[in-house]
């Protein structure tokens, strides 16, 4: 029985991640801090091979009782998806400190922290690891410096660990989305850390949840290493790389609205 362990699990790209892993027939293991919305979510797949551990992804102790659970429960784990994730909308020089470093704990920390627990079990499964990044994290994006940061620094500390971990025969796909319709962006933090009151400004499509998931477990099969969905947000990062000054007046013209 293949195991999937997924974060972030309730909603958004995480709850159609869950529905189309268990539509192949994974066992699944889900966690989130929204420990309702998770419930609904366990009832509704209305399956005896799928477990639910609500709690902060931030905290050590949840790394323990999913790792645990995945032991104890299922015996084994194939596929850990780190697709919980926070952000914010706020000028950096009005962002509150405590905001900057919420969004660091949740979308870099704790991600890394729970893979490097789960690869024991990994090893011995020779599994797989997804890491739900973000175009911003390749390229600056007004009211968005915690956000930006913190993906930046997930995808060069998973660029390395891919490094280090494929000689024990773990894949590891990481996935850099743009614009999602997900709660995330519904969900962002405003410079106080209260939730952000201005609308979000976008490049490209925005894409269904669903679609993104249809396309990571696509490239997860095709045992990919990168994932770009959106040719747009990719164009715009090259034009970041080869022409800064032009994907900087751009990108204050499309992104005025992020600032007061």
């Amino acid at each position: 029985m293949h195991v999937t362990l997924i974060t972030g699990a309730a909603g958004g790209l995480g709850w159609q991640l869950a529905r189309a892993c268990h539509a192949r027939g994974d066992a699944l293991l889900l966690t989130d801090i929204d420990a309702a919305g998770l419930a609904e979510r366990i009832a509704e797949l209305e399956s005896d091979r799928v477990l639910g551990l609500p709690g902060d992804i931030t905290e050590s102790a949840l790394h323990e009782q999913l790792i645990e659970a995945c032991r104890t429960r299922f015996g084994r784990l194939d596929l850990l998806i780190n697709n919980a994730g926070i952000t914010h909308r706020s000028p950096t020089v009005r962002t509150a400190p405590a905001v900057f470093r919420k969004v660091m704990a949740v979308d870099y920390h704790a991600p890394l922290e729970l893979t490097l627990s789960a690869l024991p079990l990994l090893r011995e499964s020779r599994g797989q690891v997804i890491a739900i990044g973000s175009m911003a994290g390749w390229m600056p994006v007004l009211g968005r410096a915690g956000y930006c940061a913190a993906k930046s620094a997930l995808a060069q500390a998973f660029e390395v660990l891919r490094g280090e971990i494929e000689r024990d025969g773990i894949g590891l796909l990481l996935v850099y989305p743009s614009f999602l319709d997900t709660p995330i962006e519904r969900n962002a933090l405003g410079a106080d850390g209260l939730p952000a009151a201005h609308p979000r400004s976008t490049i490209g499509a925005i894409r269904s949840a669903e679609w993104m998931a249809v396309q990571t477990l696509q490239a997860l099969q095709q045992r990919r290493k990168r994932l770009f969905p959106d040719r747009a947000s990719w164009l715009a990062s090259l034009l970041w790389r080869l022409t800064p000054s032009l994907y900087y007046q751009k990108m204050s013209q499309r992104f005025a609205g992020e600032l007061p």
